[in-house]
């Protein structure tokens, strides 16, 4: 849990709007810091799997915020997503696709803001040793595609990035050798964030992340070889029209993270390494 709050340190710090709509939320629901008028630090949100639908995505008899909305201008963790209720992850959809949260009552129809950075872990498979060199996975095919399928394809299709995570050494867990500080990844990110504003002020959005198809096909153009590279492995991988456009985008903001006012070949080949749950499963 500590690591994954690091993932705060290096985002911006939230502007004077985003942290009026912040404080808002945490207003109506009684948690505002008695010691401070405004949310100053992006909020950090890690709900149970036990938790309700009505608790993540908001509810009641009067309706009140969910963990999304608590969740507004910073992270919601998920931690052991295969855990968490099917019908509980499905209400994820339609806050990460607008980015608010309706919720409809006989007697009212309320919208919460919901905007945040979805972070999720899962084993690879039920014994949790797929892949590991050092041990054994116990696990059936039919098993592992019954574990991963608690994950439904329309969620993950809207989730940008999906990696593998490697069991660490101890060597490395016990070494002193340090990487790159939160400050230092920080500065990069705001420097990116520069990049993306500039391009896009003329719009209503600030990020590559909001970006529609139309924007997309306007800021995202690739020449012939990253478009080869693109269709390759969309038939490769049978990925669909969603995952092409996360595709897109994080190869955008890997171009403005390194710099380059073009999307390479070498931009659009690592985004496609940040779908590894769209690939088939090999046993």
């Amino acid at each position: 849990m500590h690591f994954i709050k690091i993932v705060t340190t290096v985002l911006p710090n939230l502007t004077f709007e985003e942290s009026l709509e912040t404080s808002k939320v945490y207003s109506v629901m009684g948690l505002m810091p008695r010691s401070q008028g405004l949310i100053k630090a992006r909020p950090f949100r890690a709900p149970h799997h036990t938790v309700s639908d009505a608790g993540l995505i908001g509810g009641g008899q009067t309706p009140k915020p969910g963990e999304v909305s608590l969740a507004h201008n910073g992270v919601l963790f998920l931690d052991e997503m295969p855990e968490f209720k099917k019908n509980v992850l499905e209400v994820l959809r339609q806050p990460m696709e607008s980015g608010t949260v309706t919720i409809s009552r006989a007697s009212s129809t309320v919208t919460y803001p919901a905007s945040f950075i979805l972070v999720g872990a899962m084993n690879p498979c039920p014994c949790g040793f797929f892949g590991d060199t050092k041990r054994e996975c116990t696990c059936s095919y039919r098993e592992m595609r019954r574990y991963r399928a608690r994950i439904s394809g329309p969620l993950m299709d809207r989730i940008d990035i999906h990696i593998d995570v490697p069991s660490v050494p101890f060597k490395d867990l016990a070494g002193v050798g340090q990487g790159q500080s939160s400050a230092d990844i920080r500065q990069r990110v705001m420097a990116a964030r520069e990049i993306e504003e500039k391009r896009l002020h003329k719009t209503k959005i600030h990020t590559n992340a909001m970006m529609n198809s139309r924007q997309i096909r306007r800021f995202c153009q690739i020449d012939e070889k990253s478009n080869a590279l693109l269709e390759m492995a969309m038939d490769k991988f049978g990925l669909s029209a969603r995952a092409l456009s996360r595709i897109l985008k994080i190869s955008r903001t890997i171009a403005d993270l390194t710099g380059s006012e073009d999307i390479e070949q070498a931009h659009i080949a690592e985004a496609i390494q940040y779908r590894s749950l769209d690939r088939k499963l090999i046993v």
